[in-house]
């Protein structure tokens, strides 16, 4: 597989990567590129970061804080921690999304690393996570991508999430740690996180046999003009906090799901998805069909129905929904 190099360590610059090279970047094969963050956390498309992240800690730490485009958890990065993207072209998601997701586990057992795949979107090696993943589909193009915990402060970690609503704070520092672990404890053959990158991105590159894919002046310029118009501005960042009127959260097969609704003469006036939930497609679509529906089941259902749920919230029927808001 052909790979890109990118060794700016700004996390706004570096989700406009992502972006641009999802939507943007000619390509007819997949590539994939190794890449770091300075401190920061990443939340996922359809959080709401005043009740995920522990917004006074960054704050007091000089941790930056940006929305990514795909769906999941927020995560914590640093120096310690090395990211992962592979984009391709997808013509069947079904056979494709296994086979991408399942590169990076094949590869850390090639470097004789014990990692499986747990649950939806998680590698873990003997019961510990140490690594997280999620993808996007924009059109015919999936990206999956994410974290590789080389040599992660957890003392960190432990702390940037909100104590009072995050899944890994509500059971207790001391449980994060028992639950999480570094690579590098499995890798005495990898003495720094740049021959940890080396030694994948030569597996991954078919011992360089695939070369690298050059960036283009006009795909610097487009990268850094998302960076400075998109992933820098409060508006991205911060700006997506839902006012409701009803506020439901149900734990679905696709993640946590929460739904704000706004009503109006007992039809939905607004509505918003929040939640950790994974999808292919944007969860804005589905806010956009309820808008003006009754609010009762089964008018909610047959504006439901109407849509292939399951691409918004993986593993979710339309009735899964509906139960959750009644």
């Amino acid at each position: 597989m052909r790979y890109l190099r990118n060794p700016n360590t700004n996390p706004y610059y570096n989700m406009a990567f992502d972006e641009y090279c999802l939507e943007s970047l000619s390509i007819d094969e997949p590539v994939f590129y190794l890449w770091q963050n300075r401190p920061a956390v990443i939340v996922g498309f359809n959080q709401e970061v005043n009740t995920e992240v522990n917004l006074d800690y960054l704050k007091e730490n000089d941790i930056a804080l940006v929305r990514r485009v795909t769906g999941g958890g927020a995560v914590y990065h640093d120096l310690g921690n090395l990211n992962y993207t592979i984009v391709g072209r997808s013509e069947d998601l079904e056979r494709d999304y296994p086979e991408y997701a399942g590169l990076m586990m094949k590869a850390l057992q090639a470097l004789g690393v014990p990692a499986t795949r747990s649950g939806r979107n998680d590698i873990l090696v003997n019961g510990k996570k140490v690594s997280g993943f999620a993808k996007r589909v924009v059109r015919n193009r999936l990206m999956v991508h994410g974290t590789l915990m080389y040599d992660v402060d957890v003392d960190v970690l432990t702390h940037v999430l909100n104590p009072s609503n995050s899944k890994l704070q509500s059971k207790g520092i001391a449980s994060v740690r028992s639950r999480v672990a570094n690579l590098r404890e499995y890798l005495p053959e990898c003495a720094s996180i740049g021959e940890f990158s080396h030694r994948l991105e030569e597996i991954l590159s078919c011992h360089y046999r695939d070369s690298e894919y050059p960036l283009s002046a006009e795909d610097l310029a487009g990268i850094q003009r998302l960076c400075d118009e998109k992933f820098s501005q409060w508006e991205w960042n911060y700006g997506r906090s839902p006012k409701a009127t009803l506020i439901h959260s149900a734990r679905l097969a696709c993640g946590t799901v929460e739904i704000h609704l706004t009503l109006a003469e007992n039809r939905i006036a607004s509505c918003r998805f929040g939640g950790d939930f994974l999808g292919n497609l944007p969860a804005s679509e589905v806010e956009n069909a309820l808008q003006g529906v009754v609010y009762d089941a089964d008018s909610i259902r047959k504006c439901l129905s109407e849509m292939e749920i399951s691409h918004y919230f993986d593993g979710v029927a339309a009735d899964d929904l509906v139960g959750m808001m009644f």
